[in-house]
């Protein structure tokens, strides 16, 4: 009796078992196990609904701009080209990655300090460089955008960022360095660098790109190639030494202290995007599609319900994700449901009188009068290392001006009745008149820039010394000490009167 009973309970079972089983091996949906969905799809290539791939073409101009030899120099712009293909692929609608060759040529030009730099005059130089790199992609726009923004989506910012390997060819003619002996012939130098582990460079920079059609993005782009290389300018071997004979290499290396030459990449290009799908990845925007979907679906006859817990503070972002239940009535939000604070100084926007500049909350979000530092004329003076003027001129040079401009906005920080002197010194070359000439022409040079940044022009006096104050006494005569001790003894320095 009791085992009929048991059979009886399992015939459904086995019934329902069989029939699942029918249903599965014609390898068809929907089956028994699939939540009662009637309408379920299997995931493959055509479920997608968004393309993901693009190759992307451009070209442009290229610059040597942070090295010993420059493209920008005297005043003049020595023009280059970069030109890349890369192969895009879009993995959020916020991220993407890119596999990008790059090939261009920068060519710049230095001149050497002192009478033999300017005897052989203005050295030129030529670098082409062949570039892989993997670089990161972060839509600014997709991540920043707001469901209260409903205009068309055809203009997004793009930041980039990457790393790879390159190798240069690069050439140096001087019209005095390399010579065969005594002949005049000049002998150019050249540096050829392979692909290998020790020519890594990176890249980072920001893209503009506008939607043209489904098919096709074109984009405005600015990219800054840091070599870590001192031979990328063409300036010669990193171990160059110009007082050691036995050492080869150049002097232009010793132009500039960075060990890495970098170069500036302005380009325009254009992406294909590859697919069938009617829209991109990347020009995807959820939050969109969510408003969408709340504010046009709802009044149609369909019932959807998108927020099934409601959205309590009214900000267009459904509770079930909103990170911010109680924003204030009328702030702007991301797409977490967060007050927007676009200085990012604990101000929302809504209520930040200075949204663009960060400032303490007791002042509505607005920076108060700055306090001058406890070491001020040591942090003034650590602008005024390294300032660089004109051979032999009071012009100051363009690389210079972000250190004086730091040193104002310290000044202008301090007590207006406080009085300074500005010194100029030279080192124990040339006579002692030309020097304290030149001194003190490089002193009032340095207080007018500071007075056109706004210092008060009765708290700096400019005072020229010549030869006669030297941070390094013992290099009189100048050769007695090396270049680099010659060099700090020509400065301009602040100092109490």
């Amino acid at each position: 009796m009791k085992l009929g009973l048991l059979l009886l309970a399992t015939l459904p079972i086995a019934a329902y078992a069989q029939d699942s089983t029918t249903v599965n091996s014609s390898n068809e949906y929907p089956n028994t196990f699939s939540s009662g969905s009637a309408n379920v799809q299997r995931f493959d290539n055509k479920a997608r609904r968004f393309n993901d791939w693009a190759i992307s073409v451009g070209g442009g101009a290229a610059f040597m701009v942070h090295s010993d030899l420059r493209s920008i120099y005297d005043k003049k712009v020595n023009w280059g080209y970069n030109a890349y293909v890369s192969i895009d692929k879009q993995i959020t609608h916020t991220f993407g990655l890119s596999l990008i060759y790059q090939r261009g040529e920068t060519k710049q030009k230095a001149m050497l300090d002192g009478a033999a730099g300017a005897a052989a005059g203005v050295a030129t130089a030529t670098t082409k460089f062949d570039q892989l790199a993997l670089m990161g992609d972060i839509n600014f726009s997709n991540l920043l955008r707001r469901v209260d923004n409903h205009s068309p989506y055809r203009w997004a910012l793009h930041g980039y960022a990457g790393i790879g390997i390159q190798k240069f060819n690069t050439s140096l003619h001087d019209a005095n360095e390399f010579r065969w002996s005594d002949s005049p012939k000049r002998v150019p130098l050249f540096i050829d660098q392979k692909f290998d582990i020790g020519s890594i460079y990176y890249q980072f920079g920001v893209g503009l790109k506008y939607k043209v059609s489904r098919l096709i993005d074109i984009e405005a782009r600015t990219m800054y190639l840091v070599s870590g290389d001192d031979e990328f300018d063409g300036g010669g071997w990193a171990e160059a030494n110009d007082y050691d004979p036995a050492t080869p290499g150049s002097k232009y290396n010793m132009i500039s202290d960075s060990r890495s030459d970098n170069a500036l990449a302005v380009t325009l290009g254009v992406s294909f995007k590859l697919g069938n799908k009617l829209s991109h990845l990347a020009w995807h925007d959820p939050l969109q599609e969510a408003y969408y979907r709340t504010s046009v679906l709802e009044n149609t006859a369909t019932d959807l319900v998108v927020c099934e817990k409601g959205d309590a503070d009214n900000d267009g972002v459904c509770d079930d994700w909103d990170r911010q239940l109680d924003t204030p009535a009328g702030a702007r939000v991301d797409g977490a449901g967060v007050a927007l604070d676009m200085d990012l100084d604990g101000v929302i926007d809504l209520y930040d009188k200075c949204v663009t500049v960060p400032g303490p909350v007791e002042n509505n979000g607005c920076p108060t009068t700055p306090v001058a530092p406890v070491d001020q004329i040591g942090d003034i003076n650590k602008d005024f290392e390294g300032i660089e003027f004109e051979l032999n001129s009071d012009k100051i040079r363009p690389k210079s001006f972000d250190k004086l401009n730091h040193a104002a906005d310290v000044i202008k920080g301090l007590n207006s009745n406080d009085k300074f002197l500005v010194i100029g010194a030279t080192d124990a070359r040339g006579s002692a008149e030309y020097n304290l000439k030149l001194s003190q022409r490089r002193a009032d040079a340095v207080v007018k820039y500071l007075n056109s940044k706004g210092v008060s022009a009765g708290m700096l006096t400019a005072e020229g010394r010549g030869k006669t104050d030297l941070k390094y006494p013992e290099c009189d005569p100048a050769t007695k000490c090396t270049e680099d001790k010659n060099e700090a003894n020509r400065r301009v320095y602040f100092q109490a009167k």
